[in-house]
């Protein structure tokens, strides 16, 4: 099993412009695949959720 925490925020709403959740910032591939996905995997969506966040601070809703 996973140690690595779901981005999930609850907050479920696409951004019709970035194609990015709102609340989580990840893509609907990376949201639909999370589940399948390996440690390694997930860590890096995780990074790149890091990147967006610094690249557009005021689309994330989660801290």
């Amino acid at each position: 099993m996973s140690t690595i925490a779901s981005p999930c925020t609850s907050v479920c709403r696409m951004n019709p412009k970035s194609g990015l959740c709102e609340g989580c910032l990840r893509t609907l591939d990376e949201i639909a695949g999370w589940s399948r996905m390996d440690d390694a995997a997930k860590e890096a969506v995780w990074l790149r959720i890091e990147e967006r966040k610094a690249a557009h601070p005021d689309e994330a809703e989660c801290p």
